[in-house]
């Protein structure tokens, strides 16, 4: 199938609402495709896209046409903040106070506000970063007092398994975090959790933003 193919097809699976009536967006990852698919996949529907990569970003930045919404989803080193700034609507990845601290810092200088997910490591696993769910209510507080960041939600990391016993109670641990912090925070809208091969799971457990990738541009190619 192709992108638009494959776009027309998760728009008619992806449900308008989770069983809690939030909109659920869905966001391509467009990590390693070119200007031109990520374009086939906007003209098909797409309306947000995020990257991993911030050299990636910057270099396709300027050929993104449609006027998507811009997000960054993976791991970003506190140097590299500069060339973000300004240009994303949202960051998935604050995974780390010292991040969070000098996207603050940075965006106070540039005069904006930057909208960010608190990163969750919901499988405690060593592999990937993100807040402990144990710590997450104490890093959102702390988060939330730092001027040019506005927290819009939580990005969970679930762990790379197919297994429904794994992966469901860790998606339904993530929606009680994200509704008991919702709670206290005016602006906590979004609970970003699930990608191509699990995304179904998550949005019944009450995601409202899923990160698809593969379902989307097909396998990526590494060599290319």
């Amino acid at each position: 199938m192709s992108i638009t193919e494959n776009v027309h097809k998760l728009l008619e699976e992806v449900p308008k609402t989770n069983k809690y009536g939030e909109p659920v967006s869905l966001v391509a990852a467009v990590k390693t495709q070119t200007p031109e698919a990520i374009n086939e996949a906007i003209a098909a529907g797409i309306t947000e896209i995020a990257d991993n990569h911030v050299q990636e970003f910057r270099d396709k930045y300027d050929a993104i046409q449609g006027n998507p919404s811009r997000q960054f989803i993976g791991h970003l080193q506190t140097n590299k903040i500069k060339y973000l700034i300004g240009k994303v609507d949202l960051y998935h990845s604050v995974d780390r106070m010292e991040l969070a601290q000098d996207l603050s810092s940075r965006s106070v200088k540039a005069g904006v506000v930057s909208e960010i997910l608190i990163q969750i490591n919901a499988g405690n696993q060593e592999t990937k970063g993100g807040f402990d769910a144990a710590e997450a209510e104490d890093a959102v507080k702390a988060i939330a007092a730092l001027p040019g960041l506005r927290i819009r939600g939580l990005m969970a990391m679930l762990p790379f398994t197919d297994d429904e016993t794994v992966l469901r109670p860790l998606a339904r641990q993530m929606r009680g975090l994200f509704d008991t912090i919702r709670a206290y925070m005016p602006d906590f809208d979004y609970l970003s959790m699930g990608m191509s091969g699990d995304w179904k799971l998550c949005i019944e457990e009450g995601s409202n933003m899923v990160r698809i990738g593969t379902a989307i541009f097909g396998p990526r190619n590494y060599n290319a």
